[in-house]
């Protein structure tokens, strides 16, 4: 069972409220986060891809990092760790990802891989001049099909010809190629997201929507297995969770009460107004998860508060859902919650056993 981090690019992590800890995102910060995960042994990294916040008193996600560039950093100073990279595939061109990926393939030895976001929140284009028309939200992922299918060319092949609806190449050359195939992750939370993720991901990443009830939860890496079988190709969900720990359930639901209390409004309007723009969203979309919570102080992704056993015991639920393939985690105090899972959770975790066995 695979576990990993969503490292903090952006301000204030993935809590949208006044009581939770405040910082600006930093490469330190992401380095120090990182090379936690490293020694705790845990198995990948990755960075999202913000480009306009929602504001508010906390300026949630105002201040945010580059993906492809932070993590070309982190190749550098780490040895073991898988890397992804986000993409908003708007904004640059699949044959320059293409090259981004190969570059930092060769500074990671070969532990890179990229995270292809179709886009939702139409301010982080609108403010450049790309977004293409509202009709995007119905067309995202037929647009990421052509992106992929450019980036899975040119990394196999050395050349695209590829000839689609939004892009035309013209015997598009790449060199060098990677020594090995670059793993393509995506985070489709609907039903046509993840279809998308089973022909052309290797993992889809996905929200839990639960707080300390992963069988609530269990129909999302169901549905991504059902995609899957469609496909006949091994993809696997990667569960995204968000995990507030302390020495008892208490002291951690007390924490996760005071974040609620002091949820940001402002930045949760603008984010709620933001996700109701998608009216072509499925029921099982995430602008769709973000509006069924009236308070989605972090996104309405799965939650699990409590005490080091408990969140070991819950962790080990959610790994056991089939279809299942790997734990993507982030934290309130991305610092003391990394070493929180590395020391007193994850050596309680049995899905985790054999990866620490075979560290020692």
């Amino acid at each position: 069972m695979d576990i990993g981090v969503f490292i903090p690019i952006n301000n204030n992590g993935w809590l949208i409220s006044e009581n939770a800890p405040q910082y600006m995102p930093s490469f330190e910060l992401n380095k120090s986060v990182t090379q936690k995960a490293e020694a705790y042994g845990m198995d990948f990294a990755l960075s999202m891809i913000k480009l306009h916040g929602f504001g508010g008193k906390t300026q949630f996600w105002d201040h945010g990092l580059e993906s492809f560039t932070l993590m070309a950093g982190l190749a550098a100073v780490t040895k073991r760790i898988k890397l992804f990279a986000s993409t908003a595939v708007l904004t640059i061109p699949p044959a320059i990802v293409a090259r981004m990926a190969v570059t930092i393939d060769s500074i990671s030895g070969g532990r890179f891989g990229v995270n292809i976001v179709s886009g939702w929140h139409k301010p982080e284009y609108s403010q450049m001049g790309l977004w293409p028309g509202d009709t995007h939200f119905g067309k995202r992922y037929d647009y990421s099909t052509e992106y992929v299918t450019i980036l899975r060319e040119l990394w196999e092949q050395g050349e695209s010809d590829f000839k689609g609806e939004y892009f035309q190449m013209d015997k598009c050359k790449l060199s060098p190629r990677p020594a090995k195939p670059i793993q393509i992750v995506s985070a489709g939370q609907s039903d046509r997201g993840m279809e998308f993720g089973a022909q052309y991901a290797d993992f889809n990443f996905c929200l839990g929507e639960c707080v300390n009830d992963p069988q609530k939860c269990a129909s999302v890496p169901a549905r991504v297995l059902k995609h899957a079988e469609k496909t006949g190709r091994n993809v696997g969900a990667y569960m995204l969770y968000m995990v507030i720990s302390a020495e008892t359930d208490a002291e951690a639901m007390a924490k996760w009460d005071s974040y609620e209390k002091g949820a940001d409004r402002a930045a949760l309007t603008h984010l709620l107004g933001q996700a109701a723009q998608d009216v072509n969203t499925e029921a099982t979309s995430m602008a769709a998860a973000v509006q069924r919570n009236p308070s989605p102080i972090n996104f309405n992704m799965g939650t699990i508060v409590g005490s080091y056993a408990t969140c070991a015991r819950l962790l080990d639920e959610v790994a056991a859902m089939p279809g299942v393939a790997g734990i993507m985690l982030c934290f309130d105090d991305f610092i003391g919650g990394m070493d929180a899972v590395g020391q007193k959770i994850q050596p309680l975790m049995q899905c985790r056993q054999d990866r620490l066995t075979a560290a020692a």
